[in-house]
C-alpha cells in the first residue's frame, strides 16, 4: 500500500481550490501562474499611471496610444502585454523598465512544505 501523508483539513479558500484543480496537474499550474504574471503586469501599469495622477486618456496620450489601449493593459484578464508596449510605456513617462525573468526548476518550484506555489 502507497504510504500517503495525510494533509490536516483546511478552511483557506485558495488553500482548497488548490489542493483540489491545481495540484498534482503541472498544466493547471502553468496556467495559474501565466494569469498571475498577467495580473501583476496589469496592475503595475495601473499603479505606475495612478501614482503620476493620470487618468487613462491622459496616460495614452503621453505613450501615443489609445485610452482603450491602457484600458485592456490594465485588465488582469488580458494576455496581450509584450515588453514593446512596456518600454513605450517606460519612455513615454522617463521611467526605466526593469524586469525579472527566472527560470526555476519544477522541483524548486514546491515550497519546503511541499506545497505548490499558487
Amino acid at each position: 500500500m502507497a504510504n500517503k501523508t495525510k494533509r490536516p483539513p483546511t478552511t483557506d479558500a485558495l488553500e482548497i481550490l488548490r489542493r483540489r484543480y491545481v495540484e498534482g496537474r503541472p498544466e493547471m499550474h502553468a496556467l495559474v501562474e501565466q494569469e498571475r504574471a498577467n495580473a501583476k503586469i496589469a496592475q503595475a501599469i495601473y499603479d505606475l499611471r495612478t501614482s503620476l495622477g493620470l487618468s487613462q486618456r491622459e496616460f495614452a496620450k503621453r505613450v501615443k496610444t489609445s485610452a482603450s489601449v491602457i484600458c485592456r493593459l490594465e485588465d488582469a484578464e488580458y494576455e496581450g502585454h509584450s515588453t514593446g508596449i512596456l518600454e513605450r510605456i517606460a519612455s513615454a513617462l522617463d521611467q526605466t523598465l526593469q524586469m525579472e525573468v527566472r527560470f526555476v526548476s519544477k522541483k524548486a518550484a514546491h515550497s519546503s512544505t511541499g506545497k505548490s506555489k499558487v
